[in-house]
């Protein structure tokens, strides 16, 4: 059994669903796969321990702090290659960003593999089914672009400001995924 719970940010609302233990979901409205590995239908409880958890942890991260993960018992459900693409998406720090081609290489090395495509990684990133909790909106394109985010490149900028990133150097590409 599958449990959903709104959440009203400055973004929107986001949609938070669990297992009945862990976070496995957090979406925003309209966003690209919206609810896309959850298979059977939500069942509304606010009350839930993970969904407080995840909401004191949205409302300090909303706050402009940096809150630890050590609460939040997530579970995303995907491949193996996107387990690991999201692992690396958990290694970005606060304020930082990287790069497809970065997370790429370190992917690689972890699957011990002699190379992986950027391409492949922002397929994975895309993808990410917990969305600002597992930061997706960290990774840009090694040039500076702002590709590849499922929320909107305004939210991914919104949420890069938030953290103190220095915005300027990013653009907006022409064309692309992510547009």
């Amino acid at each position: 059994m599958y449990y959903s719970h709104r959440y009203a940010s400055p973004l929107g609302p986001l949609l938070m669903a669990s297992n009945g233990r862990h976070l496995v979901g957090l979406w925003m409205e309209g966003q690209k796969y919206f609810g896309a590995t959850v298979d059977e239908p939500l069942t509304p409880d606010s009350q839930r321990q993970e969904f407080k958890n995840a909401a004191a942890w949205l409302d300090a991260y909303f706050a402009g702090e940096n809150p630890p993960l050590a609460d939040l018992p997530l579970a995303p459900k995907g491949t193996a290659f996107q387990q690991a693409v999201w692992r690396q998406l958990l290694k970005i720090p606060y304020g930082e960003t990287t790069t497809y081609g970065a997370i790429a290489k370190e992917v690689a090395r972890e699957m011990k593999k002699a190379g992986m495509s950027g391409q492949a990684v922002g397929g994975a990133v895309g993808h990410n089914p917990i969305s600002i909790i597992i930061p997706c909106h960290r990774v840009v394109g090694s040039r500076g672009s702002l590709t590849g985010y499922a929320g909107g490149l305004k939210k991914k900028l919104r949420l890069l400001a938030l953290e103190g990133v220095n915005t300027v150097k990013f653009f907006v590409p022409k064309q692309g995924t992510a547009l």
